[in-house]
């Protein structure tokens, strides 16, 4: 990184640049402290612009780069492992009032409009990880990190959470273990929540998400749906592989689900077909990105 970025300058000392290795000409900056340096970085200075031109380095990737410069000339410092620097205090909803409602409050140039779930969808599906590098990095006509360059993976994360789950109700706080839902699990850091809708109920008021052609015919159709959320942050997770076995002791309907959006909520769902008054022992397989193993959370469920 360095060498194809910082070093056009500070390779050969270009426009006063500190040239990497002149021991004296960094000694009075590394003085400075990283956090001083790095600040200068984000934000430029001189004739520097801000983030070394290259408006899609995090964070640590510049504390990083300042480090090895400094280390290569006469210093010793540690090299960060992440976050060095402070973040600089700005909310979610000032960052969006601010500047991605610019584009994101109308929908401009096919942006995804705020609070608008559906239209945040087709962009999830690759995850929360891959959707903020995207925007990091500029796409289409969406700039690097929306325009400000001094914004930080953290704030652009933040900021499209905030835009994600703009006007939904907040999630209500943890009830006692007696009053607790039957239909949501924490497992593994994950919160998993189980949904049932009869196949009639969605053609009297069809969610969307949920496409009218696509709802069987018959009696005894439900649509069941597993949301999924980090514990800690309840950020959505829709990413993951999620396979669904419905079994009332004598049948078994294993179904792998698909992404969908409906009634404020974003989920993994399919149609199932269950016979009143059975019980069924409901089994959710959630295979989330980069995890070897599956996790598991089980339900019971009996068909009025």
């Amino acid at each position: 990184m360095v060498e194809g970025v910082c070093g056009a300058c500070h390779l050969e000392g270009k426009n006063n640049a500190p040239r990497i290795g002149d021991a004296k000409a960094w000694a009075p900056r590394a003085a400075q402290g990283l956090t001083a340096l790095t600040d200068h970085a984000l934000n430029g200075i001189r004739s520097m612009p801000a983030h070394g031109g290259s408006p899609g380095l995090s964070d640590v990737e510049i504390e990083r780069a300042i480090t090895y410069m400094v280390n290569q000339s006469g210093g010793n410092w540690v090299e960060p492992i992440g976050g060095a620097t402070p973040a600089v205090v700005r909310t979610s909803e000032s960052i969006v009032n601010g500047q991605c409602s610019k584009c994101h409050r109308t929908g401009e140039n096919g942006a995804p409009k705020i609070g608008n779930r559906e239209d945040w969808l087709p962009h999830l599906k690759k995850g929360m990880d891959k959707l903020v590098a995207s925007a990091v990095n500029g796409h289409g006509p969406m700039p690097a990190r929306g325009g400000l360059s001094d914004l930080s993976d953290d704030e652009v994360r933040g900021a499209i959470v905030y835009m994600f789950n703009y006007g939904v109700p907040a999630t209500p706080p943890p009830q006692p273990v007696s009053q607790r839902n039957p239909y949501r699990k924490v497992v593994a850091g994950t919160d998993i929540y189980l949904g049932i809708m009869s196949a009639d109920r969605l053609r009297a008021s069809p969610a969307v998400g949920v496409a009218p052609g696509s709802i069987p015919e018959g009696k005894g159709y439900y649509h069941l749906n597993i949301a999924l959320a980090d514990d800690k942050s309840q950020v959505p997770v829709t990413d993951a592989r999620v396979r669904l076995r419905v079994s009332d002791g004598m049948t078994m309907q294993t179904k792998n689900l698909e992404l969908v959006a409906a009634n404020n909520t974003v989920s993994y769902g399919a149609f199932f077909r269950l016979s009143s008054g059975n019980s069924y022992n409901i089994t959710a397989e959630v295979q989330r990105a980069g995890e070897t193993r599956p996790i598991r959370a089980n339900f019971e469920f009996r068909a009025p």
